[in-house]
């Protein structure tokens, strides 16, 4: 096949598990490669090896993208030929001989807890959209649930004390609802009833009574921040990154905060949760024998 055949081909087995956003991702990715292939009459993907993958790579930066897209770039490159060495096209991989763009270290930063708190609880007109909104906040907040995750919650989802969630790399995992959250569930239940018809599985829907989609939420958190007086910009992931940090400030529990934010490797979770290092530092001095410095004898 050729290889613009081979990446639909890998973009259908992708959504057989992936998510919609994560293929839409992938589609876009493969989509500059065959730009560039095309560029250069190349349609064997046998054509694909590491000096040309390197070639590619060199020719999305050089036209502006950020090391966080490269990064991109070379994930959906070394997935895509994963999927041509199965296929018997490729002998091996040779996106594992490419080096990954170095990415700026930089720390998310939560909404302070205060201005959160108000945030939360500003009064709203009571009308349903407004409920469903006040719902989707405090579950956000409560549970730490990335924007698909909770896009993609359905009504058995959701327990009187936890939420069942399918995470990245379509690993389910169990989050408690706290009891703010509980309540403007409860609430939204109510609610939604007069908006969704018979049949609609999905937790949250919009005014015609269909799955909330990505953007509209988005489009929501964002909105709402500027009418509740919040002086910042306000998107789900800042919403999961209050969650970490306030939970991580209060408990210590690092190992706790992984489990709960759903994250493979701990080292994501201190960067995510932005570790508060004086603290541990304090522990350290405290705890290990060797910390304090034990006064000289003259």
């Amino acid at each position: 096949m050729l290889l613009a055949e081979q990446v639909e081909c890998y973009l259908a087995a992708l959504a057989a598990h992936a998510s919609p956003a994560t293929v839409a991702a992938y589609r876009q990715d493969l989509a500059a490669l065959c730009r560039f292939t095309e560029q250069r009459s190349v349609t064997d993907p046998c054509a694909l090896d590491a000096p040309f993958l390197r070639a590619f790579l060199g020719a999305e930066r050089s036209r502006g993208l950020a090391p966080r897209s490269l990064a991109r770039r070379r994930a959906a490159l070394s997935r895509f030929a994963d999927f041509l060495v199965k296929q018997g096209v490729l002998a091996d991989n040779p996106v594992s001989l490419l080096r990954t763009p170095k990415q700026p270290s930089h720390l998310p930063r939560p909404v302070d807890v205060d201005a959160l708190a108000r945030f939360l609880d500003t009064p709203h007109d009571g009308s349903p959209l407004a409920v469903r909104d006040q719902a989707m906040l405090e579950l956000f907040y409560s549970s730490g649930l990335r924007l698909a995750e909770l896009a993609a919650l359905d009504l058995d989802h959701l327990t009187a004390n936890h939420v069942r969630v399918m995470g990245k790399g379509s690993k389910p995992r169990q989050v408690p609802v706290g009891s703010r959250a509980h309540q403007a569930l409860t609430v939204w239940l109510t609610c939604r009833e007069g908006l969704a018809p018979a049949g609609e599985l999905a937790l949250f829907v919009g005014q015609r009574g269909k799955r909330l989609g990505h953007r509209a939420i988005q489009k929501r958190l964002a909105l709402l921040s500027i009418e509740r007086g919040l002086p910042e910009h306000l998107h789900p992931h800042r919403l999961r990154h209050s969650f970490a940090s306030h939970l991580l400030e209060s408990s210590q529990d690092l190992r706790a905060v992984q489990e709960l934010l759903g994250h493979a490797n701990l080292s994501t979770t201190q960067v995510y949760t932005r570790l508060d290092w004086q603290h541990l530092a304090e522990s350290y001095d405290a705890a290990h024998p060797r910390a304090k410095r034990r006064p000289t004898r003259s």
